[in-house]
């Protein structure tokens, strides 16, 4: 008995086997369209595949050189926090509450931005931020820009 489903399961294998060699070129294409690279990352000064949104890429970004904006930084990455003031957190422009933190220094402020304060986490997330875009932030939501 044993020996008679080893020769099924042989037979099966190779009537699959069969059946997957004989796709059409049309199954074949449309397989390759499934699976196809839908993306490419292209650097400035080399070579591209891609011409751009006329062959139906994507047209280049400008990266930003340059610090961002406290303002920028505040929106995207603080005033989760800071804007209702989540876990004592001083809001955007409470100019008392952020007075008594940066009564310290800014650096001494600054140092808890970076390494995270409570229940803050470091660099509050923006883990691209420099500390000059950090420092900026501060300042735009002490009312201090």
């Amino acid at each position: 008995m044993k020996m008679l489903q080893v020769m099924m399961l042989f037979v099966a294998t190779l009537v699959m086997a069969q059946a997957n060699a004989a796709m059409t070129d049309a199954q074949l294409e449309k397989l390759h369209d499934r699976i196809k690279q839908i993306a490419e990352v292209c650097i400035e000064g080399e070579a591209c595949s891609g011409s751009g949104i006329a062959d139906g890429g994507i047209a280049a970004v400008e990266v930003v050189a340059g610090p961002r904006a406290g303002a920028d930084i505040y929106a995207s990455a603080c005033a989760g926090c800071h804007a209702v003031g989540v876990a004592g957190a001083p809001k955007n422009g409470d100019v008392v509450a952020w007075d008594e933190r940066l009564a310290k220094g800014m650096d001494k402020t600054l140092a808890n931005a970076i390494s995270g304060i409570n229940v803050m986490p470091a660099r509050g997330l923006c883990m691209d931020c420099t500390d000059e875009e950090l420092t900026s932030a501060i300042n735009f939501m002490a009312g201090r820009d």
